[in-house]
């Protein structure tokens, strides 16, 4: 045999034996790696009642207050927050792959029958910061699927409407306040919760919702009113109707006249949508006939703040708009016709708005045609100078 042929094996089976030994050593190491075991593993992929199945026994574990030491508690936890991942994971997709429509149906139906929903909401609490912020995202998104061109979540909802009761009174609670929030928000996508809410007790405590000192609360509180007032336009026109009066003395005093500047500008902003809405005509022609609700506006213009003068004149030229004013609204405006007239000659805007020019043209043309229906000193000039 030729000598570099010789040498060319020798160097081959050094190689292989080499490498035996390499493998020999790094393969027990691997096996017991957890994570990689599992790849050997033919393990069967959960289906979606498995998911729900197995969540709401932890769920109903939690809920229960078993006292099995923190250890067992804490395992039960990261279970849990597995299996709301995986929900998570069929209701958003996962690595840019689009949700699969029969999946999250399925995942969908078994929610709502085995009513996840409520031990989810009453063991919210319980759980971790991110746990909850994905049980909020599973939550809200459950309220939007379909199952056989049903939706569920409102049939589900309209019996078991004591859980809204829960995520109201949550603005209550700091820790859980956001995430119910946000569950809240959705649900009143359904027309049925809307409507109980509405009509509930609960309205009037939205006005103190909104001015809790915690800024993120308050904000959320204020988002969750906004969306009652606006989405359902028939159902907000007959709240609207039927509590005209407790319901704008409130909106007057608590929001537009509150000391939080925050909390008057995002009023006057909704203030503004909800009387232009075409469903709440006939309100809008009840509260511009106030003289009580002309001052608040009035007064609101003589704000410092250039966005809270804006969205006030856009909903004081509803009053001036009005072809039918009451007297009252007459002789307030022609007791102020000097004043508003200087207000209203340096009121502009930081960029040009033809709109807006066309708008404050017009109200300066009712306001210089204005004549009293009374003696000026019986009706007296209602504020203090305006300023801008």
């Amino acid at each position: 045999m030729p000598i570099a042929v010789k040498k060319e094996r020798e160097l081959h089976a050094f190689k292989r034996s080499t490498s035996s030994l390499s493998l020999k050593k790094i393969v027990p190491k691997v096996l017991r790696s957890n994570s990689m075991k599992n790849l050997f593993k033919s393990k069967k992929p959960r289906t979606p009642v498995d998911i729900v199945r197995e969540a709401r026994g932890l769920l109903l574990y939690l809920n229960s207050g078993a006292d099995d030491g923190k250890s067992k508690r804490d395992e039960k936890l990261q279970q849990l927050d597995a299996y709301i991942q995986e929900m998570k994971s069929i209701l958003y997709g996962i690595d840019g792959a689009e949700p699969i429509p029969e999946a999250c149906a399925k995942l969908t139906q078994e929610f709502f029958s085995d009513d996840i929903m409520r031990l989810l909401i009453l063991c919210l609490p319980k759980l971790n910061l991110e746990t909850r912020k994905d049980a909020t995202r599973v939550v809200a998104n459950f309220q939007r699927q379909p199952v056989q061109s049903r939706l569920v979540a409102s049939q589900y909802l309209e019996a078991n409407l004591d859980l809204i009761d829960k995520l109201i009174t949550g603005y209550e609670d700091p820790v859980v306040a956001l995430h119910y929030g946000g569950m809240l928000r959705e649900c009143i996508r359904h027309q049925v919760v809307a409507r109980y809410v509405l009509m509930s007790e609960h309205m009037k405590k939205f006005f103190d919702y909104i001015q809790l000192p915690n800024f993120d609360v308050a904000s959320d509180a204020a988002s969750t009113f906004k969306e009652l007032m606006m989405r359902h336009k028939s159902t907000v026109a007959e709240f609207l109707e039927e509590n005209y009066s407790w319901f704008f003395a409130d909106f007057n005093s608590k929001l537009l006249e509150s000391s939080n500047y925050m909390t008057r500008r995002q009023a006057v902003k909704l203030l503004g949508d909800i009387l232009l809405d075409r469903s709440n005509s006939g309100v809008m022609t009840r509260y511009v006939s106030s003289k009580d609700n002309i001052k608040v506006l009035m007064n609101l213009m003589r704000e410092s703040h250039k966005s809270i003068q804006i969205d006030a004149f856009h909903v004081f030229k509803l009053f001036v708009a009005n072809q039918n004013k009451p007297n009252e609204i007459i002789n307030v405006l022609y007791a102020n016709k000097s004043k508003l007239l200087r207000f209203f000659d340096g009121f502009t805007l930081d960029k040009e708005d033809e709109v807006f020019e066309t708008d404050k043209a017009q109200v300066i043309r009712e306001i210089v045609e204005i004549e009293s229906t009374t003696p000026v000193s019986v009706s007296g000039e209602l504020f203090k100078p305006i300023a801008v």
